[in-house]
């Protein structure tokens, strides 16, 4: 419990067996790790996660109930909870940097809701995409946008920056008045841009697009979730790369 009270402001919360499952699978450095049921998130490993199994049981320490409760906003059913330490900013930005890419660089532009962003940003690491990077004023590491992401912010590179900042290569900006998607492959190299769930892309940003591309959607439909469409941009990419 020191431990925990002296590294909780500056760490990342990994909330629930999934996300500190995912996060020692892709390397984070955890260093406590409490669970009100050892036996049964050991188990679950056994199930879930036999290739991080020994690593979690070396990390576990039960602790009671009440005690759990005092360090969450919001208890996990898996009763599980860790403190990882931030991945190094520099080794982010060189990552998302490096040119040639082998898979594409996805952009929220000032996007609003938390479980969106988390929800991408699972999705992302799903398909092997160089990394996720938000603008405007979100943190991409908030604790409730890491519970939506299941922990997966360590298998991607997961940065905010500006407009101005973002990583070379080809910008596609997804935009209803774009050319369909359908018609176009995607480069390897592409930065995929998607607008905020309210006001679409910014001005900034629409200005600097080198395409602006449309997904398929029936007449009088408004529009998709957020999440969907980053999907949908992925599994073309995905389609016409044979990447993961």
């Amino acid at each position: 419990m020191r431990a925990w009270r002296r590294l909780v402001d500056t760490a990342v919360l990994l909330d629930g067996f999934h996300a500190l499952k995912h996060a020692v699978r892709f390397g984070a450095d955890v260093p406590v790790a409490v669970t009100v049921d050892r036996a049964g998130a050991l188990a679950l490993a056994d199930d879930l996660a036999p290739d991080v199994r020994d690593r979690l049981a070396g990390l576990l320490q039960e602790v009671p109930e009440e005690t759990y409760r005092t360090l969450v906003a919001r208890p996990h059913p898996t009763a599980v909870a860790a403190l990882a330490a931030r991945p190094a900013r520099e080794a982010h930005l060189a990552a998302l940097a490096h040119m040639p890419r082998t898979a594409p660089v996805v952009v929220l532009d000032n996007p609003r809701n938390l479980g969106n962003a988390g929800a991408v940003i699972r999705l992302a690491a799903g398909f092997g995409a160089t990394g996720v990077v938000t603008t405007g004023t979100m943190d991409p590491w908030h604790p409730t946008v890491v519970r939506g992401g299941a922990g997966l912010h360590f298998a991607t590179a997961v940065e905010r920056l500006s407009v101005a900042e973002l990583p070379p290569g080809p910008l596609f900006a997804l935009d209803p008045e774009g050319d369909d998607i359908r018609g176009l492959k995607l480069p390897d190299d592409a930065v995929l841009a998607f607008g905020s769930e309210r006001s679409g892309l910014s001005t900034e940003l629409r200005s600097r697009a080198d395409h602006l591309l449309s997904l398929p959607m029936r007449p009088q439909v408004s529009s998709y979730n957020l999440a969907t469409s980053v999907a949908m941009t992925l599994y073309h990419w995905s389609a016409g790369s044979g990447a993961p």
